[in-house]
């Protein structure tokens, strides 16, 4: 399958990030040597993605969208239109993803959250894609252990794992050890089918009162529209201060510049 458009949730307000962003957007933060959305949009580049839509908040989301402007100047991105659209209210994820429908139409799309950070020799994108079939949406899951499982949605296997790929009968919002039907948990990298707006626009307000993305899968999934893409790559979280200082390490060591004069201070720091 052939995707050629994603949607990037970039209208958080960074709380867990302040003093950092009380001026900055939290996709703006810089990553190494970029800002974090620019990470996401070489990710989405890698895969054929030609347009990025970014759903920002209503007042500093044009900051956002002006840093692309120059994409001519950003390597690998020229081929690479991003644009921007309003999400009014913050109503959680599923609210955020169900203001792009009129940009995105009735393509196909991926989803990448935008504090989710891909080492670039683990994409996950192309491999959703194959796994989508016969037009199905596709999560990405891994497995995490029980303690994790109040922070993340999980899925509901219906079949057997094929390869990396099951189908899914359900999914369910942080639902804690006792409540999980596996330990099968979604990360930030989505492929849907344009018909998930259909089913996003009929969710009430989950977990948190907001209006979750996971419930969406949910409704998918027991209607056989949804898959899941099983592997075990790491995702690093951006989004707080400890991830953050955890991915500026691990993409800041792979760096084919930078890497290996990093990794020559590393032991003269520790012993500091």
């Amino acid at each position: 399958m052939k995707v050629d458009v994603a949607l990037v949730p970039a209208a958080g307000r960074g709380t867990r990030m302040r003093p950092a962003t009380n001026a900055i957007p939290k996709a703006l933060l810089t990553v190494v040597d970029r800002p974090s959305i620019q990470w996401v949009v070489e990710e989405a580049a890698r895969a054929g993605v030609t347009e990025v839509v970014v759903v920002v908040d209503p007042d500093r989301g044009a900051i956002i969208e002006r840093h692309f402007e120059e994409s001519r100047f950003l390597p690998g991105l020229s081929g690479v239109k991003v644009r921007a659209v309003v999400q009014e209210e913050a109503k959680g994820l599923g609210h955020a993803v169900l203001a792009g429908r009129e940009a995105i139409g009735l393509r196909p799309f991926f989803v990448m959250l935008a504090d989710d950070l891909i080492h670039p020799r683990q994409d996950l994108l192309s491999p959703l894609a194959r796994a989508a079939g016969p037009k199905k949406s596709v999560v990405y899951v891994r497995r995490l252990p029980d303690q994790m499982l109040g922070a993340k949605g999980v899925v509901a296997p219906s079949s057997a794992l094929s390869g990396s790929v099951m189908e899914i009968g359900g999914a369910v919002e942080k639902p804690g050890v006792a409540r999980a039907p596996s330990d099968y948990a979604i990360h930030g990298r989505y492929l849907f089918m344009p018909e998930v707006f259909d089913h996003l626009a009929g969710v009430a307000p989950g977990y948190g009162g907001e209006i979750q993305l996971t419930d969406a899968v949910d409704s998918l999934a027991r209607a056989g529209r949804c898959r899941a893409y099983v592997a075990d790559v790491e995702l690093l979280d951006v989004g707080n201060p400890l991830g953050y200082l955890r991915a500026n390490t691990v993409l800041g060591l792979a760096d084919p510049a930078y890497g290996e004069p990093y990794r020559s201070v590393i032991p003269d720091l520790l012993v500091e």
